[in-house]
């Protein structure tokens, strides 16, 4: 049996049982959304606890992470299609503004030779009149809450509308 075969699989119910009620409404609402739009998803058991990740099945493109980590519960959005929605993105709260500031530059976007030529590059965007070259795979990685979560709903809604299109 390869390494494969032997490792363990996990279903959406145990990665649902691990969040916390807060935030169980939100995240089943998008993992239902997702599903009925045709994402795939795959559940992972990482050192912090579990991870769900939704492609879908004829782009092979990621939208979307939930993971849990030492510090919380967390969404990794690859907002491919935020330039069609700039705007929304001057309505973030500073907390999630900040989680934004502290994700890496991507170094693709300043010097190409820099990283890897398979790695997508990043996000180049002004949010008021601060400018971002941030690493796509980090970007928009924000800690789930009672206070993010309208907010990352209209902006999970925002992009699976435009992958749509």
């Amino acid at each position: 049996m390869s390494e494969k075969e032997k490792k363990e699989t996990f279903t959406d119910e145990d990665f649902l049982n691990e969040v916390s009620s807060e935030n169980k409404k939100f995240v089943t609402n998008i993992h239902e959304a997702l599903l009925n739009d045709g994402y795939k998803f795959k559940v992972e058991s990482k050192a912090s606890g579990f991870f769900i990740g939704y492609t879908h099945p004829k782009t092979k493109r990621s939208l979307l992470n939930f993971f849990f980590r030492k510090k919380g519960f967390f969404v990794r959005l690859y907002a491919d299609n935020f330039g069609k929605y700039a705007n929304f993105l001057k309505s973030l709260p500073d907390e999630m503004v900040k989680e934004i500031e502290k994700s890496p530059v991507c170094k693709r976007l300043i010097n190409p030779d820099d990283c890897n030529s398979k790695c997508i590059k990043g996000y180049d965007f002004q949010i008021e009149n601060n400018h971002f070259q941030k690493c796509r795979y980090s970007c928009f990685q924000f800690t789930v809450n009672s206070e993010t979560i309208p907010v990352l709903s209209e902006f999970i809604e925002k992009e699976m509308n435009e992958r749509k299109t």
